[in-house]
């Protein structure tokens, strides 16, 4: 019974913070650009982007978008023919941004609201790894306070505080049947939060060459109380005492970025951005439950991540002064090393191309649409905890649409 509930225990929700959940989509230009922002001033997403070139914007902007994705992976176990599908479920990752200051002034005020993390992966009942994972949905949300000082006509700094919510909901089967031949269940959820800031610089050089450096600061989350909810057969019920609660906290990376934007003529924009991601904070998962019992103890659990690189590259061209076409791609590293695999974030070196449309409907509105597929290598593997071996290969689906008024 010990060796089963470790198994259970280890593989909660909270892991899915991983890098396969770090949704990269704050704003619909810069998607359509390959995610490339830091060394750019273009629109709100500033905000998220580079705090420091949000007063360097010509206007005032107030825009919302969301980029609907589609994750499909396939799992083929060892030594088989099966091939288990995640569900076509799409999770809805938004953003939200204001950028307001006096014309002509050297500073301006920033708001953002946007979703850095999260996935909805249903693996279903009956596939290999029931007992690993059913289900999760995974939801991260900032809200992010901005202030955009220009020092001079070329040089600019920025700042915000960074609150985070988040939210998940996991379901996962236990070997433990009933009468009816029925496996148990376990669903675990719950809500927390966590603190950070984000700072940027921007510069202009004679060159025509501008460059953004920022800093995302590491977000260490707190879920405090989550419910654990356990359907065993009745005689095992003491064994899983009912309410039971759990509190974890796991940090979520700083990350440390450097773009340059460069404008061969009126038409072209090209943009390339440098990003490390500190994953190597994460080393442990450690779980404390309210109510133990001799075959449910608190848990601590290796992870031992590495840090991640990701280059980006994009370009935009415009006609004239109501449309722009954009076009990019890049690839990122893994954040998990081998034998640290696991159905919720099947993570694995990635490569994606983006494109995008931008047009203005209006003197001060416009609309941008990008789409996004993404690729994850195959990855054959065997969990060091689970033991579940087999292969994950994953292909990502992402349209996208935004409206901005700037004024």
């Amino acid at each position: 019974m010990k060796k089963l509930l470790l198994l259970v225990l280890v593989l909660i929700p909270v892991i899915s913070f991983a890098q396969g959940f770090q949704v990269n989509l704050e704003g619909e230009k810069q998607i359509g650009m390959g995610h490339t922002g830091t060394g750019l001033a273009q629109d709100g997403a500033s905000v998220f982007f580079n705090p420091g070139a949000v007063v360097m914007l010509p206007q005032n902007y107030f825009q919302a978008g969301i980029s609907p994705l589609l994750f499909q992976s396939v799992f083929n176990p060892s030594g088989t023919n099966i091939q288990d599908h995640t569900a076509n479920k799409i999770a809805t990752p938004f953003t939200g941004y204001l950028a307001w200051g006096p014309k002509s002034s050297w500073w301006k005020l920033g708001l953002g609201v946007y979703t850095p993390f999260g996935g909805l992966t249903d693996w279903g009942n009956q596939w290999t790894g029931k007992y690993v994972l059913e289900s999760l949905n995974l939801k991260a949300i900032y809200f992010q306070p901005t202030l955009s000082i220009k020092l001079t006509d070329y040089l600019s700094i920025g700042g915000g505080f960074v609150y985070n919510r988040g939210s998940v909901d996991l379901t996962q089967a236990i070997p433990l049947t009933n009468s009816a031949g029925q496996d148990g269940q376990a669903e675990l959820k719950g809500t927390g939060k966590g603190y950070g800031w984000n700072a940027g610089i921007y510069m202009k050089t004679e060159l025509g060459i501008t460059v953004g450096i920022t800093h995302r600061s590491e977000v260490s989350t707190t879920i405090n109380n989550g419910d654990a909810i356990f359907t065993v057969p009745s005689s095992l019920q003491p064994q899983f005492p009912q309410p039971n609660t759990f509190n974890a906290t796991i940090p979520l990376p700083a990350t440390n970025s450097i773009g340059i934007g460069y404008y061969p003529s009126k038409q072209w924009t090209l943009a390339f951005d440098l990003n490390l991601v500190s994953w190597s904070v994460y080393k442990v998962l450690a779980f404390d439950y309210k109510n133990n019992t001799p075959a449910l103890q608190d848990t601590y659990s290796p992870r031992n991540y590495q840090d991640a690189v990701s280059l980006r590259g994009g370009a935009q061209y415009k006609p004239n002064d109501r449309l722009a076409l954009r076009f990019g791609g890049g690839y990122a590293t893994t954040a998990v090393q081998d034998g640290y695999v696991t159905p919720e974030a099947p993570d694995a070196n990635r490569a994606y191309i983006t494109g995008g449309i931008g047009y203005t409907l209006a003197n001060k509105l416009d609309i941008d649409v990008s789409f996004e597929y993404e690729h994850l290598m195959a990855r054959d593997q065997t969990n060091i905890q689970s033991q579940l071996s087999g292969t994950f290969e994953t292909n990502v689906y992402i349209p996208g649409i935004s409206l901005a008024y700037h004024w």
